[in-house]
């Protein structure tokens, strides 16, 4: 297992033995995404931010040139489970197009300034996501 890999196993035990809660980080919530290429489940710590009933979820990859590979997944196959607290919920997952990106993604940096910093570090325009709950 991949060092990155292995630091995210630990964030899915630590989130799934406390009830949702992970120590170092605040609104937090389990992806379960396909892979576009292996086709196998995929599960990725994601942060959040909540917006009426939607989740909103920012592919920053730490302000890194390329888009995390959760993404892809999402845009091949946007139908998805997401674990929040102690629930599982389905969810339809959207790509915010513009200017309710920049609109979200301005309220989100506000709330945690990382997003801020992620932006400065790359030149691509890094996309939100928002996660709806299929009825």
């Amino acid at each position: 297992m991949s060092e990155w890999n292995d630091r995210n196993q630990k964030v899915i035990d630590e989130f799934r033995a406390n009830g949702g809660k992970v120590s170092w980080f605040g609104s937090l919530l389990l992806l379960h995404t396909q892979g576009v290429k292996s086709g196998q489940e995929r599960i990725n710590p994601v942060v959040y931010m909540q917006d009426g009933e939607r989740w909103l979820v920012v592919a920053s990859k730490g302000g890194a040139p390329t888009h995390p590979d959760w993404f892809y997944n999402l845009k091949a196959h946007p139908l998805v489970t997401i674990e929040v607290g102690t629930e599982k919920v389905q969810v339809q997952a959207t790509i915010l197009p513009e200017p309710e990106r920049t609109q979200a993604y301005d309220k989100i940096a506000t709330a945690m300034p990382s997003f801020a910093e992620y932006r400065s570090k790359t030149d691509r325009v890094i996309p939100v996501v928002a996660l709806t709950p299929v009825k």
